[in-house]
């Protein structure tokens, strides 16, 4: 090929590249603002679209159309991860607040264990020795906490590696993930109704809390608070992956 032919092909490559970044910096406002949603006030949504900007941006450099996933499924999850990664740099959350976390996970898992049944509300609470009101109150602060993040749950079941590096992946990476993922649908499923259908609501249907709230007839404070029960609850259920 000669140097002609190679600053030609270097310049559509440079244009396809800046092309994705234009037509997909809305996906990045849209996955900021939805992760925005339950998250503490501290966190920016200027801090989110631009570490979301990041992320468009090294998947537009690595994106491979062969490998068989679209560019916007690619992108979603590199920007929702270079937010995470943010998120986790400026931990907001006291350790109470991930002390708290666990106990509330670890609550759940012995409730569950030893019932055989959902844990609910008022379980959790005696188990810990304190009124439901403080439990819910821990509920809502440990909504966004990094501890545990459904958003990353599902990064790794949608990317348990990444398909479009150079570098084939260890074989033995997709059985994890594959397993992982049977795991995790399998916990979702067995989430009381309840729960279940706030986590669709808010993860496939991209409703916010508040027009949760407005389905189910309930405030969004109590919407916030399924939320983070499900997110509790799964981290029970997935310990042995999540750690």
């Amino acid at each position: 090929m000669s140097v002609g032919s190679c600053l030609v092909y270097s310049d559509v490559q440079k244009q396809d590249y800046e092309q994705l970044v234009r037509e997909h910096a809305t996906l990045v406002k849209r996955i900021a603002h939805h992760l925005l949603g339950r998250l503490p006030d501290s966190v920016q949504l200027d801090d989110l679209i631009q570490a979301g900007m990041i992320g468009l941006i090294e998947a537009a450099r690595k994106y491979d159309g062969g490998k068989g996933a679209s560019f916007e499924t690619y992108a979603g999850i590199r920007i929702r991860g270079a937010m995470l990664d943010e998120i986790r740099k400026g931990d907001w959350a006291p350790r109470s607040v991930h002390r708290n976390s666990r106990r509330i996970s670890d609550a759940i898992k012995q409730i569950e264990s030893a019932k055989g049944r959902d844990a609910d509300d008022s379980e959790v609470a005696e188990y810990l020795g304190i009124s439901q009101d403080e439990y819910h109150s821990i509920l809502k602060d440990s909504a966004g906490c990094r501890l545990f993040s459904f958003e990353e749950v599902v990064e790794k079941s949608e990317a348990g590696f990444d398909v479009f590096e150079d570098d084939s992946p260890n074989p033995l990476d997709g059985i994890e993930r594959d397993a992982f993922q049977r795991q995790l649908a399998e916990a979702i499923r067995t989430l009381p109704e309840r729960e279940q259908l706030v986590l669709a609501l808010y993860y496939d249907e991209e409703l916010n809390l508040k027009e949760i709230g407005a389905v189910l007839g309930v405030s969004e404070s109590r919407v916030s608070q399924l939320h983070s029960q499900a997110a509790h609850r799964l981290r029970a259920r997935l310990g042995g992956w999540l750690g």
